[in-house]
């Protein structure tokens, strides 16, 4: 393994790549302007949480501007377009899915470095989170997406059972994913309401949604967000819990559930919204063990002990710079600071040696996707200095 980098040499190069990718007239850095040429959701909240990090207001600006396309009814689109595209709904401008609300994450964030959160910006959230709980929700107390694109983890093996295997390969999936759109039901506005072809509520962007709503609270001050965290973290426990896994699943609504249940890293995150000690110990302690999530470059987005792990395939166990932090936020609420800084040094490493990547291979740190990613500047995220024994 290569010798620890240094943090200060971490934080310059996130910085320049954030700052390469920057575009001063939509307020915004580019994931990778050759490959992805577009804003989305999440990726300019990890931005802005990057920035924030690094001391820089450009944070107040990107997360802002996630909101730009904001529809009327509190859809957050998942993409804000910025040239032609292929996959254009009827909003024209931007996608009409939205992707894991990480927008309080990155509102959190900002307020601890000390940034400017203006009331806009949280009635912004508000109404994001809004939209969420009264057109998403199921009758089992869950969130649903309706096309993979929503979960952020768009090819997750835990999909493969609507492809019918577990074989992966890009146009295979593209073609999946358009074939999706064209059974999507879109709203009045345009976005997207229901699909008969594909429906699940996933562990993780419940976790995000949850997690994100106790935040709301704390940051507004308005306590239905803080009954509404409660609510949804019970339903995410009572339903999608998985004692065989010790981890959290997805819950099929339209589609198969053959390999819902396959053991990923988005069955750790609930460990961010869970009230249940036992759980999140038995979900965070697997992040250490090198048989499941654990591993020298970063976390395993598949358990490795199980087949359809591949570290060096795009979502079949390669590691995730924004899972990472979200891991890492999730050990940190439960006091776990050795596991929070184990996973920051991991992703430091693997940041460095992929040279900034988008993903990559967890046991080698060797580059997998877009070089450099922009979300990958997350690794200057410094944690505060605080004890490190965990209990």
């Amino acid at each position: 393994m290569e010798p620890e980098p240094q943090i200060d040499a971490v934080r310059t190069r996130a910085g320049e790549i954030l700052d390469a990718a920057w575009d001063e007239f939509r307020g915004h850095s580019y994931p990778n302007r050759g490959v992805y040429g577009h804003q989305w959701l999440w990726d300019s909240c990890f931005h802005a949480i990057a920035w924030a990090a690094l001391g820089d207001r450009r944070a107040e600006r990107e997360l802002a501007s996630v909101f730009f396309v904001q529809l009327p009814n509190g859809f957050v689109p998942h993409m804000r377009y910025a040239g032609p595209s292929q996959y254009r709904g009827p909003l024209g401008f931007a996608s009409s899915y939205t992707q894991p609300p990480v927008y309080a994450v990155a509102a959190q964030a900002l307020a601890s470095a000390g940034m400017a959160l203006p009331p806009p910006l949280l009635a912004h959230i508000e109404q994001a989170f809004e939209y969420l709980w009264t057109s998403r929700m199921t009758d089992h107390g869950l969130i649903k997406i309706v096309h993979p694109w929503e979960a952020g983890a768009d090819d997750s093996p835990r999909w493969d059972g609507w492809i019918g295997h577990s074989d992966w390969n890009r146009p295979e999936w593209t073609g999946i994913d358009l074939q999706l759109v064209q059974t999507t039901s879109f709203g009045p506005e345009g976005d997207a309401t229901a699909n008969p072809a594909f429906e699940a509520a996933p562990a993780a962007f419940n976790a995000i949604a949850a997690h994100g709503m106790a935040i709301v609270h704390e940051l507004s001050g308005h306590h239905r967000w803080l009954d509404r965290a409660r609510r949804l973290s019970d339903a995410i426990d009572d339903v999608l819990w998985d004692p065989a896994e010790a981890l959290w699943s997805d819950l099929a609504l339209a589609g198969p559930d053959t390999t819902i249940a396959i053991p990923t890293l988005d069955g750790v995150l609930p460990a961010l919204s869970t009230r249940d000690p036992a759980k999140a110990a038995a979900a965070l302690d697997q992040l250490a063990d090198p048989d499941r999530f654990g591993a020298p470059y970063g976390l395993a987005y598949v358990a490795r002990e199980h087949p359809a792990y591949r570290g060096d395939l795009y979502w079949r166990g390669a590691s995730w710079p924004q899972l990472n932090h979200l891991a890492r936020l999730a050990a940190r609420r439960w006091d776990r600071p050795r596991l929070a800084e184990d996973i920051a040094a991991m992703s430091r490493r693997g940041a460095m040696a992929s040279e900034f990547s988008e993903l990559w291979d967890p046991d080698t740190g060797e580059a997998r996707g877009a070089t450099p990613q922009t979300w990958a500047a997350l690794a200057a995220v410094v944690e505060p200095a605080q004890p490190v024994t965990d209990r």
